[in-house]
Formats: C-alpha cells, sequence, structure tokens
C-alpha cells in the first residue's frame, strides 16, 4: 500500500513539475522525494512519470492516479486537523446523555456559550429517564459523559457540578400554597401527580417519601416537566426536582422543612479528552440556573 508521503511526492513532483522543487517544497532531499516516486511506481507496476532535461510530467497513470491521490492526502490532513481540534477542546463531538429535567437548567446555558464559542464543536444530546439504559450507554461506549442525578456508588469516574432541590408542586389556590415550607405529612393523602414506571424519577421519590403513595395518585406523565404543569392545572400536587419547574410556573412551589436536595453529577468512563474535559469543568462552573420567580418562592421567610 502506498505510503501518504509517496503521494505528497508524486503530488508535489506534479504540480511544481521538478523533483528539485518538490524536494525544495517538502523540505526533503532530492535522493528521498526519488526513493519515494520509484516505491510509488513499483508499486503501481507502471511508470506515473516522465523524467527528462526539462523536469518531470505525468504519464497517462499518472494523471489516472492524481485525484485520489489529492483526496487520500486532503483526507489525512483532515484527519489530523480534527484530530488537533479535539485535542484543543474547539472540535470535534460530545456525546452526553442528560437527565431529561436537567437540559434546560444545567446542559443549556453551556451548550449556548459553547455555540458561540465553539462553533466546530458539536454536541450529540440524548435525553433519559431511564438509569439502566444511560448507563449502559457509558459502559458500551456510545456516550462520553453522562449528566445524572448521583447514583451513590459506581464504577465510573464522579464529579459533582450541581446540587439541586427537590420541591413541590401545586395549584396556587391550593390550601397548602399558603404555607412557606411543606413537611412530608403535610402531602399525606393528597390528590397526587406522579410519573409512569419508564420514568425512573418516580422510583427514587417513592423511595426517599414517608408515606405511601398508593390510592392518591390520580395522574402519571413521563416527562418530568409535565408534571408541575398537571399540578398547576388543578389536578394535585407533584414532588419534583427544581429543575422541572419552568419561569413564569403558574402554579406555587414549596420547599420541604427541612430543605430535600441532591447532589448532580458527571459520569465518565476511562480518561476524559479535552473535549469532555472542558465540559465538565464549565457545567460546574455554570451550576444550577434557577429562574427568579421560583427561586423567590423557595427563599426562606425573612
Amino acid at each position: 500500500m502506498p505510503t501518504l508521503r509517496a503521494l505528497e511526492c508524486l503530488l508535489a513532483a506534479a504540480d511544481l513539475g521538478s523533483v528539485t522543487r518538490a524536494a525544495q517544497h517538502l523540505h526533503l532531499s532530492q535522493p528521498a522525494i526519488s526513493h519515494q516516486l520509484v516505491a510509488l511506481e513499483r508499486e503501481a507496476g507502471t511508470a506515473l512519470l516522465i523524467r527528462d532535461r526539462r523536469g518531470v510530467r505525468l504519464t497517462a497513470a499518472g494523471r489516472a492516479a492524481l485525484p485520489d491521490a489529492r483526496r487520500a492526502v486532503a483526507a489525512a490532513d483532515d484527519a489530523i486537523r480534527l484530530a488537533r481540534a479535539v485535542g484543543q477542546a474547539v472540535g470535534g463531538t460530545v456525546r452526553v446523555v442528560c437527565a431529561q429535567s436537567l437540559t434546560v437548567a444545567l446542559l443549556a446555558p453551556v451548550l449556548t456559550r459553547w455555540n458561540a464559542e465553539r462553533p466546530d464543536v458539536t454536541i450529540a444530546l440524548h435525553e433519559s429517564t431511564d438509569a439502566e439504559s444511560a448507563v449502559a450507554a457509558l459502559k458500551s461506549g456510545e456516550a462520553d459523559l453522562l449528566l445524572v442525578p448521583d447514583p451513590g456508588d459506581t464504577e465510573f469516574d464522579k464529579t459533582t457540578v450541581a446540587e439541586e432541590e427537590v420541591v413541590v408542586a401545586l395549584p396556587a389556590r391550593h390550601p397548602l400554597a399558603s404555607r412557606r415550607a411543606l413537611r412530608q405529612d403535610d402531602l399525606h393523602g393528597q390528590p397526587f401527580v406522579h410519573f409512569t414506571p419508564e420514568n425512573q424519577l418516580g422510583t427514587w421519590i417513592e423511595s426517599n417519601l414517608d408515606f405511601d403513595l398508593r390510592g392518591s395518585v390520580v395522574a402519571r406523565t413521563a416527562v418530568t416537566t409535565h408534571a408541575p404543569q398537571l399540578a398547576a392545572a388543578g389536578l394535585g400536587i407533584t414532588v419534583v426536582p427544581v429543575s422541572a419547574v419552568t419561569a413564569g410556573f403558574a402554579g406555587a412551589v414549596r420547599p420541604f422543612d427541612p430543605r430535600w436536595t441532591r447532589r448532580l453529577v458527571v459520569l465518565t468512563a476511562g480518561t476524559r479528552d479535552a473535549l469532555t474535559t472542558q465540559l465538565v469543568s464549565d457545567l460546574r462552573a455554570g451550576g444550577l440556573r434557577v429562574p427568579g420567580d421560583i427561586a423567590d418562592q423557595l427563599a426562606p421567610a425573612s
């Protein structure tokens, strides 16, 4: 198989019409250029250049080989350029699996900045509500990082990027909305908007509640951000991470007493490349953005 160096020598000789000028252009000796060209012709089984006192010119075989030789050298240059861009965190693709509710509140501000500052970087985003499939994607190499609530002990490298409050969302005129904070006992027996089994946030919430939701659930949704909206519409109350509550929320949002929080982490497998490292750093620096009107409702009474 011909080497890229040999193809570069053929292109330089053809374009410059001289082995001497080709050697100068490539910063090689003339014998080195001639050696590469002879080896290339041996590989092709035919002459590619005609050599005379005026220099060199392509044979019919050389003319036929030239376009593909240019493409091969250009492709090699592109491969090195792209690899260098990834190494410098200014190009390439990062494959991110993100917990559904975290896309807007945690990831979107960073993506917006990267879109302006790193236009040659692509974030391939997959939103997930299934922890098992997310972990499987990381383990198989289909994802570069997971942005998820802290799963506890894990085989992956873990970096905490933010802390998030878990809150109660309810209709604005609900009797419980008159309180600044709610205890879990206050929710017992209330009509409850919950999650379908495929959204494993529901299982996690149930495991952290002090009471049984059976008999209280009036509606279920697979979409994390839909639960507070259904609650605000009057169906009942719901428990969600604050990232699921959007600005201008029509209902009320109340913290728990005592406050209920969870850590948000990035999980990666193996050595992080420069792009992934930079993304993790920017996520930590940016933190979780809570809309001002929601933050005001969660602020302690003065």
